[in-house]
């Protein structure tokens, strides 16, 4: 005992000494960062072009995250795996926050609320509430069970080899989605800093995420999280602030945000009913109702345009016209689609955006709206507005459950030394998680105020520089047309995509371009450091549970983490392939990700640990009707799912419920066939049953300093 003590008071001595040497360590570390800004804002000051400042804030912080990956380079199973179970809880609640504001919270979250006003709060209820379901449910449990990954638990939790299979297809495969929008993010990012193609920005942006994980697994990625973790919200707050500061004074943007959503309410009662507002939107309603006339008859419809273009480019050939206008002419004679059922796909896309801008505000609600529709209101407006009310908590639902069962996220709290941290760990995480959260309604409405009352009005020969190189990255992003030809912008003119808001901010606001520099470095951040987690979740899965648990039990650790660097290069090229199609935009791949996650894992993992009765063939069985649900729902009614698979019929949603929240289908399909089948299959073994009790209950409380037997 005397000996057990001696150890344990050793190991809790070193424990200080290491954290200490963190807060040193990381303290120069911010310092030499804000001197860093800071020092570039004097450059710019004193002429430093903008393409240089850009290059600089790109290529500094991937060489300082690939800098941290060199020096955490290791071939240990444990170092590699789960970071030698030695990160204190503030240091793995910091890296767990970074793991977590990906591209979609950092990029995509005020963006949807720019876009979507009250019904964005979803996200930021259903992402947080998440975080107390981990650690009441999950965190503390599953530390306790001490493994490497998810899978794992599931292999032992409910035996056999098919429980821990349908675990590393499941955590495979929303990691995979999930990577995708983080590869996308970081394309975004370094195509806008760089000004080079999207395409090729991705694979640039590729670089950077593979040399903090390859080398050093959890470990390198653990240290890297906390340094880009203060990278991104320096980047996210400080521009918030100064933009705050510019509109009301206030340097707590969360203060005035109250004030200024009032100011943009009356602002948006002015647009609704402004007579250039409506001369736009009744241009676009024609437009619906001509390509509504087209679809109809799509192949006619298309010979017709294709002759009126080309008799339009004989007349302006035969009188000689300008070059500029014979070139413009072609152009859109070859952009014109190849055959009836591309048109029909072109003008229906067309036709949605048209009918979304035919509407006061651009289509979007007002920002303080709590539903859309009117519960008071005609039959049409009640309908609408039980569905709005009822995909928003479906969207919480999903948002919630799916945030507990994210592999790459659970696989953090294997990384802390006792049961006792992961619980500490988790609040640290929800501390440093709502630091942005807390910012990011506040940055939507501060950004919606000055496109409303700086922007709309503007003439168009005196937009600023930054409307054209957004454009240039990407139309869909950004666009900007004189619908009405009067020469002055109208709200209708402007088509803004949700993923810029944020990264476009500082140049809405007029703010200096070291601050543009800077955001950008944030979003790279936070979608290199969810990016490197996730990688990490499915090289782990394939190398440590397919390979190591049920091909080669045998085989050395040095192999296993050779296996498992070769497969995370395999995978990182295939979702950057993925992510340069635009499959579809950050929030919804993010929360699709979320959907498959909860109705794969939350059922098995929560009846695992709280249920001894659930057995291996249910749970199975369960996670496969869960996940075969979701997935079903998702592929018969998104739209960019339903054309990679070939589904023409038309879209029947479930009780109006959107793709975004499939997982509300398959998580109580989850639950229910675990239940009911557990309920018809033997008993789960001896060993089993001694293994839940293992995990749930310590037997002494020591255990909880320990941590796992």
């Amino acid at each position: 005992m005397a000996a057990g003590t001696g150890s344990s008071s050793a190991e809790q001595v070193a424990g200080r000494r290491f954290k200490q040497q963190l807060n040193r360590v990381y303290a120069w570390y911010t310092a030499g960062f804000l001197c860093f800004v800071v020092l570039l804002a004097v450059l710019e000051q004193m002429g430093l072009p903008r393409q240089w400042i850009g290059f600089i804030f790109l290529f500094s912080t991937i060489a300082l995250y690939a800098g941290i990956g060199l020096l955490s380079r290791t071939t240990d199973a444990t170092e590699y795996y789960v970071a030698g179970r030695r990160v204190p809880a503030m240091y793995n609640g910091m890296a767990t926050g970074s793991d977590w504001m990906s591209a979609a919270s950092f990029i995509g979250l005020a963006g949807t609320l720019y876009l979507t006003g009250y019904n964005g709060l979803a996200f930021i209820m259903g992402w947080t509430g998440g975080y107390c379901l981990v650690a009441l449910l999950l965190a503390p449990y599953l530390r306790k069970f001490g493994q490497f990954t998810i899978p794992d638990f599931l292999g032992e939790r409910y035996g056999g080899n098919v429980p821990r299979l349908l675990g590393i297809c499941a955590a495979i495969l929303c990691s995979f989605i999930y990577v995708v929008a983080q590869i996308y993010g970081v394309g975004l990012i370094a195509s806008h800093l760089m000004g080079v193609a999207f395409e090729l920005g991705v694979f640039l942006g590729l670089g950077g995420i593979l040399v903090c994980s390859f080398l050093g697994g959890m470990r390198a990625v653990t240290w890297t999280q906390v340094a880009q973790y203060v990278v991104l919200i320096v980047a996210y707050l400080l521009p918030v602030v100064w933009l705050s500061v510019k509109q009301t004074g206030v340097p707590v943007p969360q203060i005035a945000y109250g004030y200024q959503l009032e100011k943009v309410s009356a602002r948006e009662t002015v647009l609704a009913t402004d007579p250039k507002e409506i001369e736009v939107r009744q241009l676009f309603e024609a437009k619906a109702q001509a390509l509504s006339e087209k679809l109809q008859n799509p192949a006619a419809a298309l010979a017709a345009d294709k002759a009126r273009m080309e008799a339009k480019l004989t007349q302006l050939r035969n009188r000689d016209a300008d070059l500029v206008e014979v070139a413009a002419a072609e152009r859109a004679l070859a952009a014109l689609p190849s055959d009836a059922n591309s048109a029909r796909a072109l003008w229906q896309r067309e036709l949605a955006a048209a009918r979304d801008k035919s509407l006061p505000l651009n289509g979007m609600p007002p920002h303080a709206q709590q539903y859309a529709g009117d519960p008071d209101g005609s039959p049409q407006e009640r309908v609408e507005f039980d569905h709005s009310r009822r995909n928003f908590l479906a969207l919480v639902f999903c948002l919630m459950v799916g945030t507990a069962a994210l592999p790459h996220i659970l696989m953090r709290y294997y990384t802390v030394p006792s049961v006792r941290q992961a619980r500490t760990s988790v609040t640290w995480s929800l501390v440093f998680i709502v630091l942005l959260y807390f910012t990011a309604p506040a940055l939507a409405v501060l950004v919606k105020f000055e496109v409303f009352n700086v922007m709309v009005g503007m003439p168009f020969e005196q937009l600023p520089g930054w409307v054209a190189a957004w454009n240039k990255v990407d139309p869909a992003l950004l666009s900007i047309t004189d619908v009405n030809r009067d020469g002055l912008l109208q709200l209708n003119e402007i088509s803004i995509g949700g993923d810029i808001v944020v990264l476009a901010m500082p140049e809405i606001a007029g703010l200096p371009y070291v601050i543009s520099g800077l955001v950008a470095a944030g979003g790279l951040a936070a979608a290199l450091s969810t990016a490197d987690g996730l990688l990490l979740t499915i090289a782990s899965s394939l190398s440590h549970d397919l390979y190591y648990k049920m091909i080669d039990p045998s085989a050395s650790t040095a192999r296993r983490v050779t296996i498992s660097k070769v497969l995370l290069l395999i995978v990182a090229l295939a979702a950057a392939y993925v992510a340069a199609q635009k499959p579809a935009d950050i929030l919804f791949l993010v929360s699709a990700a979320f959907s498959i996650a909860a109705a794969a894992f939350f059922p098995a993992l929560v009846l695992g640990i709280f249920w001894k009765r659930a057995t291996g063939i249910a749970a199975s069985v369960g996670m496969v009707a869960g996940l075969g649900v979701t997935f079903y729902y998702m592929v018969t009614t998104q739209p960019w799912l339903r054309s990679v698979f070939g589904v023409t019929r038309p879209i029947e949603l479930w009780w109006g419920i959107q793709p975004i929240s499939a997982g509300l289908f398959g998580v109580p399909v989850g639950f229910a066939v675990i239940l009911l089948l557990s309920l018809v299959t033997p008993k789960p073994s001896a060993k089993t049953l001694a293994f839940v009790d293992r995990v749930r209950y310590p037997r002494l409380r020591s255990d909880l300093d320990r941590g796992p037997d």
